[in-house]
């Protein structure tokens, strides 16, 4: 399992990582391994304003659907829309070229809430038995 040691994590398995002003998100590579192979993608509109927690889109595969939850509140910048045709990057690029979203954070704070590299690793860890 690779872990990106820049970003920081949710129990629901997303990663979120500070670039700039703004945030980036995905799912992590224990998550895109556990589903497996990804055939869909379902992403939110850009503008759109998320909760902590809540569900901002879908990810599908061969396995089942989904939801991804946002790690921090904020509102939408862009998304990857290169994900549209080429899902299978969350596969390949979990922390790279398939990120999801960017989202411009309403509560920077809340990153410092989320589990460093160290504590994501021991929490899969533990969850794994």
């Amino acid at each position: 399992m690779k872990i990106d040691p820049q970003a920081r994590y949710a129990e629901s398995h997303e990663w979120v990582r500070q670039d700039g002003d703004e945030f980036a998100c995905g799912i992590s590579d224990h998550a895109q391994e556990s589903l497996s192979d990804i055939v869909y993608v379902e992403l939110p509109e850009v503008g759109d304003v998320f909760e902590q927690g809540e569900t901002f889109g879908v990810v599908e595969s061969v396995k089942a659907a989904s939801d991804v939850y946002i790690p921090m509140s904020g509102e939408i910048t862009a998304i990857n829309e290169a994900l549209e045709d080429a899902p299978e990057t969350l596969n390949e690029d979990p922390y790279g070229a398939g990120w999801i979203i960017r989202f411009e954070p309403s509560d920077p704070n809340e990153f410092d809430e989320l589990m460093s590299a160290e504590e994501y690793e021991a929490f899969v860890a533990e969850e794994e038995g």
